[in-house]
């Protein structure tokens, strides 16, 4: 595989120190390799949860790369991934806009899961032409990690930083995602140059979540 791609650039204040996860990522096989990492509230967890989140995690792995083999090109099998996360996005950004009391806030999420319904539609209409199938699942990981946090607000409660962190920690995700499917050098022509492009606004999304979190008291 390839170097980790350096265009488009990461603006400089993309990626902070106080989020060193959201580095580029070291590209190692597959997209699939993303969905084996437990997120650090997970990783908090009791013995019995652990057991259970490493199960699915497991056989989400295990899905995942069937369906890869079963797909008409690498090409496909790269979009096909990348949506898994787009449609984490999706739900990430759902879940803050029913969560959120603060108007301004719920407006911004609520363009955030626009954005990312089209990014899916897009990246669903190259799937088809290269003969897959469109993609609406969501990763084991996504569904964990919201999993966890309706726990962990049933016991702490949820304010509005708690929302941001969590959706900054999503955006981590996907930008790890479309790194690695850039990566590949599986994608071609308009559909890498597309790809690129929500990469690109993936970044400035993050940067912007940075800033509101430490905008909150």
């Amino acid at each position: 595989m390839s170097q980790p791609i350096t265009s488009p650039a990461a603006p400089a204040d993309t990626f902070s120190s106080s989020a060193s996860q959201a580095a580029p990522a070291k590209t190692r096989g597959s997209l699939g390799h993303l969905l084996g990492k437990v997120p650090a509230t997970v990783k908090n967890a009791s013995t019995t949860q652990k057991l259970v989140g490493g199960t699915l995690l497991a056989l989400g792995l295990t899905l995942l790369a069937r369906r890869r083999k079963s797909l008409p090109s690498t090409q496909a099998a790269t979009l096909d991934e990348l949506l898994y996360f787009v449609n984490d996005r999706i739900a990430g950004y759902q879940r803050a806009v029913d969560e959120s009391e603060n108007a301004q806030l719920r407006g911004y999420y609520k363009q955030l899961v626009s954005q990312s319904q089209q990014f899916a539609t897009d990246l669903n209409g190259y799937l088809t032409r290269e003969g897959g199938e469109r993609e609406a699942s969501t990763t084991l990981k996504g569904k964990l990690y919201r999993a966890w946090m309706d726990t962990k607000a049933a016991v702490t409660g949820r304010d509005e930083k708690t929302i941001l962190g969590s959706n900054i920690y999503g955006e981590e995700w996907a930008l790890k995602a479309y790194e690695q499917a850039l990566a590949e050098q599986t994608l071609t022509g308009p559909l890498r140059q597309a790809v690129a492009r929500q990469y690109a606004l993936s970044q400035k999304t993050y940067a912007q979540l940075q800033r509101l979190i430490n905008k909150q008291a």
